[in-house]
């Protein structure tokens, strides 16, 4: 499958994304590496409340879009360790952390691995598809259903990937998440702190 060059729209257009997209073994770590992207960046707070309308939720939308995979996975975990265990919230997230999973084993070419993640993501993502408000089909631009759909396809038949330099970002998807174009965003910058155990 060849990824059509899609507009990507930019949530958070004034943060600038990490200086290479992190792959396993062949960049620094980002955060445990003196030389990784993040090393003397202040440590991913656990939000106080987790919002699909929260900056590190959009911060997610932007790295994922773009084919920074491990980050966004990074970005969405502070979100899912909020919600209580069981809550559609928390099932979402922990879609969209296998849904990133599965696009850089796609970006490694470890195929039975990408084909993995992207099942478990779909399973969850199927859990959420009778969301009687339509909350997360509003954030995620598509319903849960057609995104483990788009997810599995896209794990199945590998993405035709262009040779490009070590560390840029390649998105592997040919879809894009997040809100329909015209519906206003709800800017929520979350205070940071660990939720109590």
């Amino acid at each position: 499958m060849a990824i059509v060059s899609m507009l990507r729209r930019r949530w958070l257009p004034e943060k600038s994304f990490p200086s290479y997209a992190y792959l396993p073994g062949r960049q620094p770590h980002p955060v445990r590496d003196p030389a990784g992207h993040s090393y003397h960046s202040e440590p991913m707070r656990l939000a106080a409340e987790a919002s699909l309308d929260s900056d590190i939720f959009l911060w997610g939308l932007d790295l994922f879009n773009h084919g920074y995979y491990w980050e966004a996975h990074e970005a969405w975990e502070s979100l899912w360790k909020v919600p209580d265990r069981g809550t559609p919230l928390r099932t979402l997230f922990k879609g969209l952390i296998l849904l990133s999973a599965a696009g850089v084993k796609i970006r490694e070419g470890k195929q039975a691995a990408a084909v993995r993640h992207a099942g478990r993501a779909a399973a969850l993502l199927r859990r959420l598809m009778n969301t009687v408000d339509h909350t997360f089909e509003r954030a995620l631009g598509m319903s849960p259903a057609a995104l483990a759909d788009r997810a599995e396809a896209a794990a199945r038949i590998p993405a035709a990937l262009q040779a490009t330099a070590l560390g840029q970002a390649q998105p592997v998807f040919d879809f894009i998440l997040g809100p329909s174009p015209g519906r206003p965003i709800k800017r929520q910058t979350v205070s940071f702190r660990r939720r109590q155990e």
